[in-house]
């Protein structure tokens, strides 16, 4: 194939970037909901496929995995062996992983396939982002761009909510993974159609000691959260776990500090700005995943919601991302400064998960869950596109896949860890509700019910927390850059 010199390959896609954008926006939106749909698609897919409720977890953690462990070397073979193809394969081996999913007729055969999905997927979407970042330099309409690109990384989880509903409701849970096939086409198409791709003159050697300690030591991380969730944190799976990760990452950490060509420079994290934006969208996951999990719980086990009305009780949030996201960036960043979006992105999500605290068995959704979803949905647009911002601002082109890489990695474990650690304190305060309220051998169902709604009062507490915690790190860490000064970053850093 030839290979356009870098200039005119920056040219090309300048000038079909809007179109670029929208093919990037399809692939971030499979990825991003994929989560979610398949959740929907879970009580039907464990009837007709015969697993158990200890197995269930891992369909999801299957994904999680592969994704969490293997994005940085995805985000690196972008770099290295240009992100179009990367982005091409990812999505090729993500629909296909999906196709065979959806025609899964075991456990095995459906966990296998959502593993695959997660490592495609480590490679589409640090390529995706890195695409956007190379492909939008003019400060106004970069804003414009990752506001839109923010806005769906900050609303696909809901968008999956209401698309998993309608399939399973309507069609069947196999739909869920089916649907990938058309976004996959839809995509593919696109970026065949409108890229150009340049390669690196000079191309390193991959980092392998860097790859295997990052990999293994990000799988540490994920899979201890995710069995603090199915069993405990005291669990010596657990312990061993996460302080195996810990170590690796602390390992990893020493050799790319003295490896010729490292898979993670460290001055792509010695920005303040961009350290910053890693922490804030990782604090802003693991905070709004509760939303997600006790709200669908709720509102299906306690309010007898269809799965397609809870996908539609989110849909209002989704618009609200959309609009913050979107606003943050192309008018409030400029004005303001990233840290003064962060901090009130993060201000408004600890207020909405405060409202959602007083929850009861028989709340109103115009009164009582709506208005506080607002709240959270205009900080959650805010942070998140001020991080994806962020986090690739300044980064030299050849570096941009594996930044983008680490933003996905951040929003990946710490969703991993909200999700472990907040489902954890809901089963144990609704288990603790149960016995000081307990008057008989066994609990009654109107008991059970209040329980659980108190478990969930208690998660929505502890997200609100981490909410605030993301508020004072945003204090401490952001820096006051504003766009006009920050603009200039990207133009001296690329070659």
């Amino acid at each position: 194939m030839h290979q356009t010199s870098s200039s005119a390959t920056r040219e090309a896609n300048h000038q079909r970037r809007w179109a670029i954008l929208a093919i990037l926006g399809i692939a971030q939106l499979m990825v991003v909901l994929d989560a979610t749909v398949v959740n929907i698609a879970l009580p039907s897919a464990q009837r007709a496929l015969h697993f158990s409720n200890a197995d269930r977890q891992w369909i999801i953690t299957a994904y999680s995995l592969a994704f969490g462990s293997l994005l940085l070397l995805g985000g690196k073979l972008g770099d290295l062996l240009g992100r179009k193809w990367t982005f091409v394969g990812g999505l090729l081996g993500f629909a296909l992983a999906s196709a065979v999913g959806g025609a899964a007729r075991s456990f095995l055969m459906l966990a296998a396939a959502r593993t695959f999905q997660g490592a495609f997927g480590a490679l589409l979407a640090p390529a995706a982002l890195a695409l956007l970042s190379v492909t939008f330099t003019e400060p106004a309409e970069r804003n414009k761009a990752f506001g839109i690109y923010g806005a769906i990384a900050g609303s696909g989880a809901s968008v999956g909510l209401l698309l998993g509903g309608v399939l399973t409701q309507y069609l069947d849970w196999r739909w869920c993974l089916y649907v990938n096939l058309f976004f996959g086409a839809v995509a593919v198409a696109g970026t065949v159609h409108l890229l150009r791709d340049s390669r690196p003159s000079h191309r390193p050697r991959l980092d392998l000691p860097g790859v295997v300690s990052v990999s293994a030591g990000l799988f540490g991380l994920v899979f201890g959260f995710s069995h603090a969730q199915t069993a405990s944190w005291s669990s010596p799976v657990t312990i061993a776990m996460l302080a195996a990760g810990a170590a690796l990452l602390a390992l990893f950490a020493v050799i790319e500090r003295h490896a010729a060509q490292p898979l993670l420079p460290l001055r792509v994290l010695a920005d303040r700005n961009r350290a910053a934006s890693f922490m804030s969208v990782g604090i802003a996951a693991a905070a709004m995943f509760g939303v997600f999990l006790f709200l669908t719980y709720y509102l299906q086990s306690q309010r007898g919601y269809s799965p397609v009305r809870t996908g539609l009780a989110f849909l209002p949030m989704t618009a609200v991302v959309m609009a913050s996201a979107v606003l943050g960036t192309t008018y409030l960043r400029g004005r303001f400064g990233p840290r003064a979006l962060t901090v009130l992105g993060m201000a408004l999500g600890a207020a909405g998960m405060g409202w959602l605290t007083r929850l009861g068995l028989h709340t109103s959704y115009a009164t009582g869950i709506l208005p506080p979803l607002m709240v959270m949905a205009v900080g959650i647009g805010l942070v998140f596109s001020s991080g994806m911002f962020g986090a690739t601002l300044g980064v030299a082109d050849e570096e941009a896949g594996v930044a983008s890489a680490t933003v996905n990695a951040s929003q990946q474990v710490g969703g991993a860890l909200g999700t472990a650690l907040l489902s954890t304190l809901a089963a144990s305060a609704a288990s603790g509700f149960v016995h000081s309220h307990l008057s008989s051998a066994h609990p009654s169902p109107p008991l059970l019910a209040a329980a659980a709604v108190h478990g969930y009062t208690v998660g929505f507490a502890v997200a609100a927390g981490i909410f605030i915690v993301g508020a004072l790190a945003g204090l401490l860490f952001e820096g006051r850059a504003r766009v006009q000064g920050e603009a200039r970053e990207p133009v001296a850093a690329m070659h």
